[in-house]
Parts: structure tokens; sequence; C-alpha cells
């Protein structure tokens, strides 16, 4: 209790002695936070009158697919709005509890504290309520946004399903009133077509020809330039006979790839260029973007199936089919591919112009049994042919699949399924062309990614004669086009399959946002757009390090006559340093709290406890050694067997070049922990000892003599200090000398030794004076008779030789007599 009633008096007193201050800085913030909270609250009330507008829309029942992924978008805005206007109050928040802290728990029951103290924790209370308020509002709005996002999720689905499933009357397609209103159609598009054309020719034809001429610059600068500068890629040649699987991988893919990109940039800035000199009026714009959509699609699958199958260069076909066949295949993709743009672009004039639906239907029933039909026909055809002459029919599979499709088309129109019977016959043309370019384009990737594989290339092999890349580097070079193309595919193509398969342009760039800002899995969040920021980050941080350590030892070290050894360290120390603020830096620009690596640092201490002892002691021993500095790069260096030249101090090793040229990885706890001989610590300068040893006999004191006149004589010998020759000892074999020498850098001690053994024999020489050595055994060897052979004097020993053996078997069988009698041997 008193110590309850001390403390508030202290609080007390310290509010009284700034209360002039403090109060006057209480009001500016409670003004500021009160206009904070008004202007959430509007904002809040605005985002509240918006989401309920939305939902009416959404309820309404006209609403079509594209309507509602443009209503989820806006909600999805609005949600985070709402939780930035809840983001918004977390400062304050966190100031007012930081202060309600300093202000202490609420008095007891029945206990009182002083007036300023509580009309203080009144106002924070009040004010914290307000917040609350706010921030429960904007998440009670994301909540039901989310349900809604969840409702429109059902409603599309549900809209797809009714499209697919939906059955039409067939009663009135080939009536006499399906032909009437087809003849009204065209008759209401050719009408609208030359009155737009007469009013633009009249009033618009400047603008017409300007916009056009643009569009056919582009489109010339495109060609020319592409096949400039990529001619060789996408262009196959004649020439080459027996062109490999890549070549024709590549020359596929990017015929396809590259053309229809120039196509699609021409058509696409002929409508900008028309829209942007007010040429097209609105329903002759969306007739033109229509039919723009068409022409690309067509040509997209003209350039495959002529790339693939190639009817001009049978040895650049991908499917090694006949000629004749190959040509019939390219036909038919092609019809079928202008079967269904003109079905395409008749619906959107069938939409525009408000067409009946005996209309739609009869365009979707023709159109679906025309690709029926043709899909039958391409199943049908019997592409290869044997040795003998005779035709051979498609793989089983694929020749079931074909037909299978196209009955499956035709049966679906027949039965009234036209919305099913369009999808599929779509599908089959649109995502089969993108599925077999993306497929190419893979198979592509994966032979440059192969070694050796860029370098068969046209790009490589112009590399190859132009610079100086290795095989090494050019296998490289690959992987990385290798990785660029695929990732290009995946961006490309995977958002066109999206679209083809009902998706929304919506849809692709919500998900987009959602992969770019972050993907919760649990309690992870994973930003790929995050992920990207921090690589970025952390290469430029290295980079700018490598150029810093550059300039550093370039420029200031090396002006400054900075030691050899001193540069390095410190470059190294520059260089971990920079690497590791980089990582760091890179690290929370990819959005990765550093706190969250504490469980990471916990196990990597519990591994250092376990395994990772002599990492952590090389680590640390590095560190040392770069610090204190006991031998720097270049000095020469004795530890233990390894004697040599250091070249490189790391953090973990340090690597000695001997002088048989053999590098040494030592590791740095070694150096540490053991005695370590540094030849040119300090300075290069060092004692070379030469023994030798004269004959007992030999005149000492002219021996003395000539030793140091030999020492003296020396052009590296140094005379401070000077020379010196010591009587060493009285040997075994030889009076022994030692003569020692200084010199002026050690490294040059065996050149010193050499010479002066040199000079030392050809003056003992001269003078006479032995060089004693110990004795050596002599090996006797048998000297052969030279040819010709004597064979009478071999004859004569060989008998000279039996005769002798006789006498000593005679004398042995005498001398074993008699010993047999008891007797003793005679001498003679």
């Amino acid at each position: 209790m008193i110590s309850r009633l001390l403390r508030l008096i202290l609080v007390a007193i310290v509010v009284v002695a700034t209360q002039p201050s403090s109060h006057a800085m209480a009001q500016a913030i409670g003004q500021g936070s009160a206009q904070l909270i008004a202007d959430q609250t509007k904002a809040m009330q605005d985002l509240t009158a918006k989401t309920d507008g939305l939902e009416k829309k959404i309820s309404d029942p006209d609403e079509d697919d594209a309507g509602l992924v443009d209503i989820r978008l806006q909600l999805e805005d609005i949600s985070r709005a709402a939780l930035n206007s809840a983001l918004a109050f977390r400062s304050r928040l966190n100031d007012i509890n930081d202060r309600v802290e300093v202000l202490g728990p609420p008095p007891a029951q029945g206990q009182q504290e002083p007036a300023i103290v509580a009309n203080e924790r009144a106002a924070l209370t009040a004010e914290k309520a307000e917040i609350n308020a706010v921030v429960a509002s904007a998440q009670n709005l994301s909540i039901r946004i989310s349900g809604l996002v969840d409702n429109i999720a059902i409603k599309r689905s549900e809209l797809f399903r009714s499209v697919l499933t939906k059955r039409y009357e067939l009663t009135d397609v080939l009536s006499p009133q399906g032909f009437s209103d087809a003849h009204d159609q065209f008759t209401g598009l050719y009408k609208a077509v030359a009155s737009w054309l007469t009013f633009a020719f009249k009033f618009k034809f400047q603008a017409i020809l300007a916009a056009t001429l643009m569009a056919l610059a582009l489109a010339a600068v495109l060609l020319i330039g592409g096949r400039r500068l990529f001619g060789r890629i996408f262009e196959p040649n004649p020439s080459v006979e027996d062109p490999s699987y890549l070549s024709r991988l590549s020359v596929a893919f990017w015929s396809t790839l590259l053309p229809t990109a120039a196509l699609g940039a021409f058509l696409a800035s002929a409508v900008f260029f028309f829209n942007y000199y007010n040429v097209l009026r609105g329903d002759i714009g969306t007739f033109l973007n229509a039919l723009l959509a068409v022409i690309a699609v067509v040509f997209c699958v003209n350039r495959l199936t002529n790339a693939a199958l190639e009817p001009r260069l049978p040895n650049w076909r991908l499917i090694p089919v006949a000629t004749g066949p190959a040509r019939w295949l390219v036909r038919l993709t092609t019809a079928m591919a202008v079967v269904l743009g003109i079905n395409y672009f008749l619906s959107v004039v069938n939409e525009k112009m408000g067409s009946p639906l005996s209309l739609t239907i009869a365009r979707g029933f023709v159109a679906t049994i025309i690709v029926g039909v043709i899909l039958i026909l391409m199943g049908l055809l019997r592409p290869f042919r044997t040795a003998d002459g005779a035709w051979r029919p498609w793989p089983a599979w694929l020749r079931f699949i074909a037909i299978g499709l196209g009955l499956f088309t035709i049966a679906a129109a027949l039965l009234g399924y036209i919305g099913l019977a369009l999808f599929v016959s779509s599908q089959v043309v649109v995502t089969g062309t993108i599925l077999v370019t993306a497929y190419i384009g893979f198979l592509s990737a994966r032979a440059i990614g192969e070694e050796g594989g860029f370098a068969d290339t046209s790009v490589g092999r112009w590399l190859s004669a132009n610079s100086s890349y290795e095989d090494t580097a050019l296998d490289q070079l690959g992987l990385v086009a290798s990785i660029a193309i695929n990732l290009m595919i995946v961006l490309v193509f995977l958002p066109l399959i999206l679209l083809m398969w009902g998706f929304q342009p919506g849809d692709i760039e919500a998900w987009a946002y959602k992969l770019a800002t972050g993907v919760t899995i649990g309690s992870v969040t994973i930003s790929v757009l995050g992920i990207l920021t921090g690589i970025v980050v952390f290469v430029i941080g290295y980079f700018l390090t490598r150029w810093f350590q550059g300039w550093l030892d370039g420029s200031v070290m090396a002006r400054g006559k900075v030691d050899t050894g001193v540069r390095n360290s410190i470059r190294l120390a520059v260089g971990y340093a920079g690497v590791a603020l980089a990582a760091l830096i890179g690290i929370s620009a990819a959005g990765i709290d550093l706190s969250n690596l504490a469980l990471v640092a916990g196990a990597l201490s519990l591994g250092i406890g376990f395994g990772l002892q002599n990492v952590v002691s090389n680590f640390v021993s590095g560190l040392i050694l770069l610090a204190e500095r006991p031998f720097k790069v270049g000095d020469w260096i004795v530890a233990g067997d390894i004697s040599g030249t250091v070249k490189k101090i790391s953090v973990r090793a340090t690597e000695i070049e001997t002088f048989q040229r053999q590098s040494v990885i030592l590791p740095n706890s070694n150096l540490i922990n053991n005695a370590v001989g540094n030849w040119t610590h300090r300075n290069k300068l060092g004692r070379v000892d030469i023994r030798v040893g004269v004959a007992y006999g030999s005149d000492v004191k002219r021996v003395h003599t000539l030793l140091l006149d030999i020492a003296r004589a020396h052009p590296m010998v140094l005379k401070n200090p000077e020379p010196f020759v010591l009587f060493a000892n009285f040997g075994t074999a030889a009076l022994e000398f030692e003569i020692r020498v200084f010199v002026a850098d050690v490294m040059n001690g065996s050149i010193v030794q050499n010479d002066i053994r040199f000079a030392i024999f050809d003056i003992f020489e001269d003078e006479h004076i032995e060089i004693p050595s110990t004795p050596r055994a002599v090996v006797e060897t048998t000297k052969h008779e030279s040819w010709p052979i004597d064979d009478d004097k071999i004859e004569a020993e060989f008998a000279e030789r039996e005769r002798l053996e006789a006498e000593a078997a005679a004398e042995r069988e005498r001398l074993a007599k008699m010993k047999r009698r008891g007797r003793k041997p005679d001498p003679g």
C-alpha cells in the first residue's frame, strides 16, 4: 500500500512538473489522432457503400462471367483498402499502450489516483475504444468481402456448367426463317461497314492513311530486323541434308513464335493508331478487334503446322510423315482454324447486333459439324509409307482420339449441346496449338541445356567463332538460355491456356498479384516478388562489395604502399563484411523477418555443439590469423612437414604452395594450435649454412681462409652481417667446416648455396685439398670371354674340372674309410 502511494505521488510530481509542455503535446497528438479517426471512419463508410453496390450487382441474373470477375477485382481492392485503414492506427495504438504502461494499472476499488493521471487514463481509454471500433469495422468488411468472393466463384461455376450443359432445340436451325435471319444479319453488317468506310474515307482519310503507314512501317521494321537478327534461327536451311534434332526443334519453335509475335505487334499497333486518330467507332472497333484476333490465331496455327510438318523440306520435318499427307494435314488444320475463327467473329457480330437465338444456334451447329468432320478425316489419314510402298495409318491411340473427338463433337451438336460442342472444338484447335508449341519449346530448351547442345546452335557457333568463349562457358550460357526459354514459355503460354479454358484476364491478374505479394502456407508467407527483390538487392550489394574491394586495394592501398599482407587482410575483411551486409539487406528486402531465424540459429548452435566444432574452430582461427597476422600472403612458412609460400588466407583454410608447385590446403586451426616457422615474418633477411669436410692432414688454416674468401666473393652475400666460417667438428672421416652467410632475400638461399658449393669444389681441386667420403662397397664383375670362343680351350678346362672333382671325391672316400676304422687321417 505504501509503495503504491509513493508511486502515485511520484507520477503526479512528474506530470505536474512537465504539465505545460506535455499538455500542449498531448493536445497536438489528440487532435491528430481525432483527425485520423475521422478520416478512416469516413473511408470505411465509403468502402461499405461500394461493397453494398457491388453486392447488388452480384445478385443480377444478367451478369456474365467477365462482369463477375470485374466485381471480384473491385471487392479485393476494397478489402485491401480496409486493411490499410486498420493498419493506419498501428503506431498510435503502440503509443497508447506504452503510455498506459507508464501510468501503471488502474487503482483498486476504494483507492484514488491524482486527477491528472485519471483524466489522461480516461482519454487514452476512450481514444483506444474509438480506434478499435474502426479496426473492427475494417475486419468485418474484409470478412464480408471474402464471403462475396466465394459467392462469385460459385456463381461463375454455375454459369460455366450452364453454358456446357444447356441443350437447344434444332428445329429452327435449317428452317427458312434461319436463312432469312442470316441474310438480314449479313445485310446489317454490310451496311454498318459500308457506312463507316464512307464516313472514314470522306472525313478521316488522312488519319487512316497515317495510321496504316505507321503500322506498315512498324511491321516492316519487325520483319526486316527480325530476319536479319534471327534469320538463321527460324528459317530452315535447304542446303543442310541432315539437320540435327535440336536444329529442327529450334526452327519449328522460333518459326512459329517470332512471326506470330511480329504479326500480333503489327495488328495491335494498327488498332492503337486507329484509336489514336479516332478512326474507329464503337461497333466497328469491336468487329475489327475480333477479326484481327482471328487472323492472328489462324496465322499461328498455319505457321505451327508448316513448321512441324514442313511440306517443302522433308529433311526438316519433325514428324516423319510423307509429303502428300503432310500437305493435307496442313490444309485440314488450317481449315479447322478458319472455321472456328469465322464462328468466333460471327458470334461477336451477333452479340453486337442483337441477332436472334436461332441464328446463334445455327452458326455454332454448322461450325461444330465441320470441325468434327475434319477431325475424323485427320484420324482416317494414312500419313506413313513403308519401304515396300504401303501406306500405314496413325498409331492406334492417336487415331482413336482424333476420331473419338470428331464423333463426340458431331454427336453433341446433333443432340443440341451446341455450347459443349463449341468448347471442345475450340480447345482442340487453339489449346492444341498452344500445347504443341509449348511442348516444342520445352524440348528445344532441354536440348539447348544439354552438354554441348548450345554450341551446336547457330548462336553458339557464332559466339565460338567471334568470341573467346570456351566449351565450358558455352555450356553455361546454354543452361542460362534453357532456363530463360522455359520461363518465357510458362509466362506466355500458361495465361493463354487459362484464357482458353474459360478464365478471365481478371483471374490471371488476381493470381499474379497474390503470387507477387505473398502466398500463405500455414504460418509462412512466400512472396515471389519479395524473393526476386531480395535476390536483386543481394546481387547489387555483392557487386558493389567487389567493386569497393578492387577500388580500395588498387587505388587507395596500392598508392599508399601498404604491405601486401595487410592489403590482403583488409580486402578479405571488407569482402566478408560486405557480403554479410548484402545478405542481411537482401533477406530484409525479401520480407523475411530476421527474428524468425532464431530457430535456425538455435539449430546451428546445436549442430556446432555436436558436429561442427572443427568448422567453427577453423573459422575463428581464420579470423585470428587475419587480425593477428603471424604470417601473410607471400611469406615462406614451415608447418610440420609442409614448407612453402602462402598464397591465400581465408576464414576456413590457408593455401600454401610448396616449392614443387603443389597447392596444400591447410586448416587454420592447425596453424593456430601448432608451431609454425616463418622465414619472412618481419623481413626477408636470412642466414644460409653450407657444410663441407676436408681430409685429415689438410692445412685447416688455409681451408678456413679459402672458404671465407669464397663466401665474401659471392655478390648476394651481405657484407653486414659479414660472412663467418666455423671449424665445426673433428669428424670420424673428415674435418668439418660450416660457412654461415646472410642474404637479403632468404628465398634466394638455394641459389647462394649452389654457387658456393661449385666454387668450393673448383678451388679445392686447384689447391689439391681432398674432400673425403665414406668407403663404398666394391662389386666384382665377371669378365666374359670375347667372341669368337676357343672350343679346344673350353674342352680342356672342362676335362681339368672333372679330374679335380674326381680327385676330391676319392679323397673324401679315403677319409671316410679311415674314420670308420678309427684311425686318424693322414695330414698328407
